[in-house]
């Protein structure tokens, strides 16, 4: 279904099953509200200015890696090294702001490297998958290998501290705003901007079928090697948070990330088979895994037990998402 026949299709039905057929992140959005209001009755303090801001500091790389596999499940690919490039990045702006004296300039310097880092490694991922053809599960596993292994090459401990300047820009704040309110602005105003343009339309219509894509002229491979790059692009952005989050390289950081980055991708609303879905909702998914962790943790859950819930609690909100979504287009 391409995404005109989508929103033709959403315009003639009517009620909740419309507003999904049409927002597939409304059942995202109100899951959100709802871990809001029961973070609050655990802990009014969770829901203060100072709490929201630590939630979106610390979820910020979260939700740019959900933005970034977003775009290559668009056109029905997935990428398991997201997470490992984030790594590769991290370490990479690390070792060269501390090898070029940590100045202003150094800081900007290392930062363009980290970009083209990203942008390397998802052409790579791009060319694997798209143009040799190889499963992109698998294609992208061994590719998440590899990046995790130059990464213990650019950094073997972990420790390594990020500059003060960096570390304190990220978390300090211009005209009493806090810096991270201004990336989350730009964010959206990038993500609107990019809902408009060509590309991503061109990978939905890839994603809904890339036969009738291929027939209709569209160049698949092309717009999947660029689904890979811009994949690539927003996992080199999520690093540079991340190291401002921390203030320091790990060559392991990203680790858990990457299906963190597609279970928010999916509580968003976007379907894995490609051809529908939207960046918004995949960032109100990485917010719902970040309220979870705080949720287990107001609720007083021993540690022991806070993997165990979290996990169950991620699940609940997996299954009530697409329980509604289907319950909504059946």
């Amino acid at each position: 279904m391409s995404a005109t026949e989508t929103i033709r299709r959403g315009s003639s039905r009517s009620g909740l099953a419309g507003l999904v057929e049409r927002f597939p992140f409304l059942p995202a959005l109100i899951i959100l509200v709802a871990l809001l209001a029961l973070n609050g009755w655990f802990q009014p303090n969770s829901l203060g200015f100072r709490a929201i801001t630590g939630l979106i500091s610390t979820y910020l790389a979260l939700m740019l890696l959900a933005v970034a596999q977003t775009y290559v499940v668009y056109a029905a690919d997935i990428d398991l090294s997201v997470g490992a490039i984030l790594s590769l990045v991290n370490c990479v702006i690390i070792v060269l702001m501390e090898q070029w004296g940590g100045g202003g300039i150094a800081v900007l310097a290392a930062c363009a490297v980290g970009v083209m880092t990203g942008l390397a490694c998802g052409l790579l991922n791009g060319f694997v998958v798209a143009v040799l053809r190889l499963q992109a599960i698998v294609a992208t596993f061994a590719t998440s290998i590899l990046f995790t292994g130059m990464a213990l090459y650019v950094l073997p401990v972990a420790g390594t501290p990020a500059p003060d300047a960096y570390w304190r820009t990220y978390g300090g704040r211009f005209f009493e705003i806090p810096f991270v309110f201004y990336v989350v602005a730009a964010l959206a105003v990038i993500l609107v901007a990019a809902t408009r343009t060509r590309l991503v339309v061109q990978m939905l219509a890839v994603g809904d079928d890339a036969f009738k894509a291929f027939q209709g002229g569209l160049p698949v491979t092309a717009i999947r090697v660029k689904g890979y790059m811009l994949c690539g692009l927003f996992s080199a952005l999520a690093a540079l948070c991340i190291t401002g989050d921390t203030a320091s390289g790990d060559p392991l950081v990203g680790g858990a990330m990457t299906l963190y980055s597609v279970a928010a991708v999916v509580l968003g609303g976007t379907a894995l088979s490609g051809g529908r879905g939207s960046v918004l909702g995949s960032v109100l998914g990485a917010l719902i895994i970040g309220l979870i962790s705080s949720l287990v943790f107001y609720a007083g859950t021993p540690s022991q037990w806070q993997n165990l819930v979290q996990g169950l609690a991620i699940l609940i909100a997996l299954m009530l998402g697409i329980m509604v979504t289907r319950r909504a287009r059946a």
